[in-house]
């Protein structure tokens, strides 16, 4: 995660820069004017948002832990919508943009599925369950799918014996579950 960190800053500076040039060249085609008041607009449009998006992803999660449901995915969908309510109301054209994209439900829950991975991967198994509940998986019996192995060595021993095969190629449906 440090690591990370030192990009930071250049970012942010491609970002001011970024949105910069493109409010310079919106306020070339519409008018100086006009382009002042389209950022005004969009911010005051994020934060009416923001109130609205963090209300929201509130009742969503007190709604997910009254019923004894894992809280993670209306989170996560809070997190977005909070994030987007946050980007549409900062001054820019780009982060106004950004943000009213992930306002829209199908970037919402494509944005959401991202931050349920990212968080999947840097908590526990055993939190994530907790967070998320437990993951459904596509199981299939049979033979394990060929794969790439190094060339056996001449050594003098038993050839390893095949697995059996039983039922191929159906599919039954499982939960993992960490205990």
């Amino acid at each position: 995660m440090r690591r990370g960190l030192k990009y930071v800053p250049p970012a942010l500076l491609l970002l001011a820069l970024l949105e910069l040039t493109v409010f310079v060249l919106v306020g070339r085609a519409v008018g100086f004017g006009a382009a002042v008041l389209l950022v005004f607009g969009a911010s005051l449009l994020g934060l009416v948002l923001l109130r609205r998006e963090g209300m929201r992803a509130w009742r969503g999660f007190r709604a997910a832990a009254q019923a004894g449901r894992p809280p993670g995915p209306e989170v996560t969908d809070g997190l977005v919508g909070l994030l987007g309510a946050l980007l549409l109301a900062m001054p820019g054209l780009v982060s106004g943009v950004v943000g009213l994209l992930l306002l829209l439900p199908p970037m919402r829950r494509l944005a959401g599925g991202g931050v349920r991975r990212a968080t999947e991967r840097r908590v526990s198994s055993m939190v994530a369950g907790d967070l998320f509940g437990p993951r459904r998986v596509r199981v299939y019996r049979g033979a394990p799918r060929p794969t790439q192995q190094p060339a056996p060595s001449p050594s003098p021993g038993p050839a390893p014996t095949p697995q059996p095969v039983t039922d191929p190629g159906k599919a039954i449906e499982g939960e993992i579950v960490d205990r």
